[in-house]
């Protein structure tokens, strides 16, 4: 990162959209290696958390300060309701929550905005990577015109998602782990949904369709392919030292400095019929999506 700059460029952001749990950390901080990138982490957590990044350490702490006080009027905002009404999937469930979302709506456009520029030009960067995930989120963004917005829409097997999102339940609770596994593929279900929905909506030369095995398969084609999106000319980084940055949200990953972009897994899940069943169908929509990496 470089030393904090002047320039008034519309920054272009690469918002990487789908569903969590799909390897958006290792491909943000993988972005975020390559000249005049800088990696965000997942941004929708600066309203949530009023500013402040969920990782400590003095440097982190410092830039998204100073990315603070480089944006008005925000506090007004501060708190879970713009995620929550404006970014959550589970958002266009809430029919009753419209006109709350109507009135949040402007000022909640104005501050991504006014976030991502602050974030820009502290960072140096021509570039910002947003792993925020939501779909939703990404509709909003499409509305901004102080940026230019890349969509690339990751996804990873459902079994392995769907198999992190149900760890920390204990395996001795069989009739609980089936209901959170409906849940959980219900959840899975919609944010596929809303996510090609909006894919398809975006501009065909500023989106991209990526399967995180894929990317581990051939990371150095992925990213090429994804900064010829952006119409970045910068070299593949060293992929096993990778510098993590100071993202402000990300997944356990960042708590080292410098980590290492490692071979597809080998070892199996726990085979689910449930999700089988469930997430069938996305097998052949997502072979149809356009432009895609292709391995």
């Amino acid at each position: 990162m470089k030393d904090p700059g002047a320039s008034s460029a519309r920054p272009k952001v690469i918002y990487v959209m789908g569903a969590g749990h799909s390897g958006s950390t290792i491909l943000g901080v993988a972005l975020g290696n390559c000249a005049e990138t800088f990696y965000a982490g997942e941004v929708e957590e600066w309203l949530v958390n009023s500013g402040r990044p969920a990782i400590g350490g003095s440097e982190r702490t410092r830039f998204w300060q100073a990315v603070g006080e480089r944006v008005d009027g925000a506090g007004e905002l501060f708190g879970p309701g713009p995620n929550r009404f404006l970014e959550r999937s589970a958002a266009v469930l809430r029919p009753d929550r419209s006109l709350q979302r109507r009135r949040m709506r402007p000022r909640y456009r104005r501050v991504a905005e006014d976030l991502f520029c602050a974030i820009a030009r502290q960072a140096d960067a021509s570039y910002v990577v947003d792993t925020s995930h939501f779909p939703l989120r990404a509709r909003e963004l499409q509305h901004l015109e102080g940026i230019d917005l890349y969509l690339l829409f990751l996804v990873r097997s459902p079994q392995r998602v769907v198999a992190s999102e149900l760890r920390h339940i204990s395996r001795h609770h069989v009739a609980e782990r089936r209901a959170h596994a409906v849940v959980t593929n219900a959840r899975l279900w919609l944010t596929h949904l809303l996510s090609v929905l909006v894919f398809l909506r975006h501009a065909r030369d500023r989106r991209l369709f990526l399967r995180y095995e894929d990317f581990l398969a051939a990371p150095r084609k992925a990213l090429r392919e994804i900064l010829d999106l952006v119409g970045s000319s910068a070299e593949i980084p060293d992929l096993q030292a990778l510098n993590t940055g100071v993202p402000l949200v990300g997944n356990k990953l960042l708590r080292s400095e410098v980590v290492a972009l490692e071979s597809p897994p080998v070892a199996s899940v726990g085979y689910s019929p449930v999700t089988t069943v469930l997430q069938a169908p996305w097998r052949l929509i997502f072979s149809r999506l356009h432009p895609a990496v292709r391995i």
